[in-house]
């Protein structure tokens, strides 16, 4: 693993002259590129938009003031985009090439020739539509390059003592419903804080997918006791955000479900 980092870290360095742009979100990927980069010529991009928290936004901020990174930040307006809207299979894809075609942009005024991304290695093997438009537009992804998986990600994190090294992944609000539901602020403004509810309770790691009216919750298995000792308080918390009818996921938490 430290072979793969040393790579890593000495590519960076042959890029920095010519200016690195890194695409910002605060998940664990991103920050360990973060903190790879801090002593390089590097700005960290943070979009912020409806489908984010601002929990997430603040992290970001705290990081780069952490880092001594220079950071800027750009409202994104997902729901005024007539694709998105809709919340179609390839959302992430169209989510992506909005976004990551602005980051050009941006790159390109501000002289920053290369565009650097989060994804792993592991990312490569599952579904995954917004790395086609990765590839489109050239977007640096250094973790899958040199093969880094996330396992490996965290544990380079947690032996250079990034506190957010076990952070559970926060992919974009959208994905906590089915593909072809009509998004809107008030929607992704439930999600927001009935995993609000959920976390306040203790279950850090966690999805609330929304089929409706009915709210399926994904946590860890492990933590199926410690759930339903806890149940009254939680469906009471999200029946009162309007969801009816409240259910436990079975199969625990895992990453694209809705897939």
């Amino acid at each position: 693993m430290q072979k793969k980092f040393n790579k890593l870290k000495e590519y960076l360095s042959s890029l920095e002259k010519q200016g690195l742009c890194l695409a910002f979100s605060g998940g664990i990927d991103s920050t360990l590129l973060l903190y790879l980069c801090k002593d390089l010529n590097v700005t960290a991009v943070t979009f912020t938009s409806e489908f984010q928290t601002e929990d997430e936004i603040q992290l970001t901020k705290q990081l780069c003031r952490e880092y001594n990174v220079k950071q800027k930040i750009i409202k994104f307006h997902p729901l005024e985009n007539e694709i998105l809207i809709k919340n179609p299979k390839d959302r992430c894809y169209h989510c992506k090439k909005t976004f990551f075609s602005e980051l050009k942009h941006f790159a390109k005024e501000n002289n920053l020739k290369y565009i650097l991304d989060g994804t792993n290695y592991d990312d490569l093997g599952v579904y995954r539509p917004g790395l086609k438009a990765l590839k489109e537009l050239e977007i640096i992804s250094p973790f899958a390059q040199f093969q880094i998986t996330k396992q490996e990600i965290r544990e380079y994190a947690k032996d250079n003592k990034i506190d957010i090294y076990d952070k559970p992944s926060t992919p974009c609000l959208a994905t906590r419903f089915p593909y072809g539901t009509i998004l809107s602020k008030e929607k992704l403004e439930i999600v927001k804080q009935g995993e609000k509810v959920l976390k306040t309770e203790g279950f850090n790691a966690c999805r609330l997918r929304i089929h409706n009216d009915i709210a399926r919750i994904e946590i860890e298995p492990e933590m199926f006791e410690k759930f339903l000792s806890k149940k009254t308080v939680i469906t009471k918390g999200l029946k009162n955000l309007g969801l009816k009818y409240i259910t436990l996921d079975l199969e625990g938490l895992r990453s694209g479900s809705m897939d």
